[in-house]
């Protein structure tokens, strides 16, 4: 959604959002040039959004039970990390971190954010990566020039998680009547 609605509309802003799959072999694979020809070009990219997960095993098609957020910010060599269970998934943005510094050829500072806003149960976490993602790319990236200085912190920032799924199903049902009304 955010890809396909939001981030079209401004063709000139180098950002890229990688999908869970791609994070996920990004993790996994021993040498990340090996996925070079798999993973967009990144010479002109400024920011890479890559949604983190603790899953360890290649084997469960959908293993892992917790979901965090990685923002590479490229022109500044910081890699920040978003979890709203912290610090349950810091080992995993690290070796990401790591893997897609080798990928860009270029050393990534990590910084896990210890102020982002914390989930309250078990289940929100996929949530709060989306309502993060969006808030730092629409809210904060995308209203700046790309060399301007903004601010990555998402401390004292307030995630209804409810509305946030509210949201999501409200966004998802406007795309059901949509192709309903196409096919028609």
């Amino acid at each position: 959604y955010l890809e396909r609605e939001c981030l079209v509309k401004y063709q000139n802003s180098h950002i890229v959002l990688l999908r869970p799959s791609m994070s996920f072999m990004l993790m996994q694979t021993a040498d990340p040039l090996t996925l070079k020809d798999a993973l967009p070009d990144f010479s002109k990219t400024t920011h890479i959004f890559l949604p983190i997960n603790d899953c360890r095993n290649v084997e469960v098609a959908e293993g892992g039970s917790h979901w965090s957020l990685l923002l590479v910010s490229v022109i500044d060599g910081v890699a920040f990390h978003y979890d709203s269970l912290n610090p349950m998934n810091e080992a995993e943005a690290a070796v990401v971190t790591q893997k897609i510094g080798q990928l860009l050829g270029k050393a990534l500072r990590f910084q896990n954010l210890d102020d982002s806003p914390q989930q309250e149960n078990s289940s929100d976490c996929g949530v709060y990566v989306c309502i993060q993602m969006r808030h730092l790319l629409v809210k904060r990236l995308l209203q700046v020039h790309a060399r301007d200085r903004v601010t990555m912190s998402m401390g004292g920032k307030y995630v209804d998680a409810r509305g946030g799924r509210k949201e999501m199903l409200q966004i998802i049902e406007g795309f059901r009547k949509e192709g309903e009304r196409r096919r028609s």
